[in-house]
C-alpha cells in the first residue's frame, strides 16, 4: 500500500515535525507528505485548486473534514484494506485541509469523508495523529500487539 498525505501548511522544525518523522521510519507502507503552501489568511477557496492540483485524476481520495465519519482503530484498519484494494496502483490520498477545512469542490472529489471526532484539532497537530492511526493500522493488520482494545 502507497499512502500520500496532502497538506495544507508547511510544518517547521518542531517536535510535531519530529513526531512525524518517527511515524513515518517506522512504517513498513510507504508514506509521502507534500506540503501545499498556502496565501497567508487564504480562504478554502483560495486553497482548493492549490490541492486539487496534486491529485491524481483517478486517485483513491480520503478527506479529513468534520463532516465525516468516525472509526475506531480496528475499524479504521479494516477500511484502510479495503481503501487500498479500490484504489488505483494501491495508492490512497489522504488531504488535511488548512484553518477553514475545505472546499466543496474538495469534498465532493474525495470517495470518504473521515473525522477524528467532532471536536475542532489544530491541523499540523492532524498530521501526527493521522500518522499514528495509520501506524496503529498496520500493526492492527500484522496482528501487531501496539494496539490494545
Amino acid at each position: 500500500m502507497k499512502i500520500k498525505i496532502i497538506a495544507v501548511g508547511r510544518l517547521k522544525a518542531s517536535p510535531l515535525r519530529e513526531l512525524c518523522d518517527e511515524y513515518i521510519k517506522r512504517l513498513g507502507w510507504p508514506v509521502k507528505i507534500e506540503e501545499i503552501d498556502s496565501p497567508k489568511a487564504a480562504t478554502s477557496a483560495i486553497e482548493a485548486p492549490l490541492i486539487l492540483k496534486h491529485i491524481p485524476e483517478n486517485a483513491f481520495v480520503v478527506a479529513l473534514d468534520e463532516r465525516g465519519q468516525s472509526f475506531s482503530s480496528p475499524e479504521f484498519a479494516e477500511k484502510l484494506s479495503r481503501w487500498r484494494d479500490q484504489a488505483p496502483g494501491n495508492e490512497i490520498i489522504l488531504l488535511i485541509g488548512g484553518a477553514d477545512g475545505f472546499d466543496k469542490t474538495v469534498r465532493d472529489k474525495a470517495k470518504i469523508l473521515l473525522s477524528f471526532g467532532k471536536q475542532t484539532w489544530p491541523h499540523m497537530l492532524v498530521r501526527v495523529m493521522l500518522l499514528e492511526q495509520i501506524y496503529r493500522a498496520q500493526q492492527i493488520l500484522a496482528g501487531h500487539p501496539y494496539h490494545r482494545a
